[in-house]
């Protein structure tokens, strides 16, 4: 099941009467995202002179199907935030309406050092899994979405604490633009991560290769900027498997991965996802289950 918005639409349907009421205009305005004032300004240009709107860029893209995401969140809510350049556009636009008042009591759970320092910046009340073991919805960016909703996440490198707050959350919100779209997982031919313990990395980076012999898989341990090893908040190495082909059966996949002593997590988050929300030239689609 998929519904397609125009663009045209305003992406957040919180506070609609400004398109109603001009007079309300600059009142709205203040909480709205800039994507609608652009088009209410460009509709009532139409009238005279229709100008072609300028080419989206991907951040654009991300921004928009980050902004109906957001749409999932009411007051009250224990949410899960993700990390990642489109989980960083959704946990601004929550700080936004927090400070405007539009959303109150709200708690995030973060998933990395990174979005905890983001959202404490904007004034959002944090808190742990220990605390709140149960959460109400989570919102994330994905790698590859398969058309089964199945997900590669972790590119970013914070996939343990994804993964553990993602799998205690009764709805979980993937938001990605239409180049994340993939027929299998592994078919974008990027990362697909493992993160593993730092004793005897090497030991499992090959045990990792040879799991995946039939796919053709090149195993790399992950480095940063100036070539020493990736270490996550976890104080573990990522394995990063390439493939050739997509994965055949990615439940299988997943056990075998886990099975192996000194892998901690994987990159495969399936059965996970409630809803995708996908961003591409043409509108934001809403894909569920």
């Amino acid at each position: 099941m998929a519904t397609t918005l125009s663009f045209l639409s305003p992406p957040s349907l919180k506070t609609p009467s400004f398109l109603h009421h001009h007079h309300h205009h600059h009142h709205n305005a203040r909480t709205q995202s800039p994507f609608i004032r652009t088009y209410t300004r460009m509709s009532i240009k139409a009238f005279s002179a229709p100008t072609p709107a300028p080419p989206l860029t991907q951040d654009d893209l991300k921004k928009l199907a980050a902004y109906k995401a957001v749409d999932y969140v009411s007051s009250g809510m224990v949410l899960g935030l993700g990390t990642g350049s489109t989980a960083a556009f959704v946990v601004s636009r929550i700080g936004e309406l927090l400070k405007s008042g539009e959303l109150k009591d709200i708690i995030g759970v973060p998933t990395s050092k990174r979005t905890q320092e983001q959202a404490a910046s904007l004034g959002i009340p944090l808190s742990i899994l220990d605390d709140h073991p149960k959460i109400d919805l989570a919102i994330d960016g994905a790698d590859e979405v398969d058309p089964l909703l199945n997900l590669v996440k972790g590119r970013g490198g914070a996939l343990l604490r994804e993964k553990m707050v993602e799998a205690a959350s009764a709805k979980f919100v993937v938001v990605v633009d239409d180049t994340k779209l993939v027929s299998g997982l592994g078919g974008s031919g990027l990362a697909m991560p493992v993160e593993v313990v730092q004793f005897c990395w090497k030991y499992n980076l090959v045990r990792l290769q040879d799991l995946f012999k039939a796919e053709g898989c090149d195993a790399k341990l992950r480095v940063d900027a100036d070539g020493k090893p990736y270490v996550t908040d976890n104080s573990n190495y990522i394995v990063d498997l390439y493939f050739k082909t997509p994965i055949k059966d990615a439940g299988s996949a997943g056990k075998e991965i886990s099975a192996l002593e000194g892998v901690v997590e994987h990159g495969l988050f399936l059965d996970m996802a409630t809803a995708v929300i996908v961003a591409g030239k043409e509108g934001v689609t809403v894909q569920t289950k």
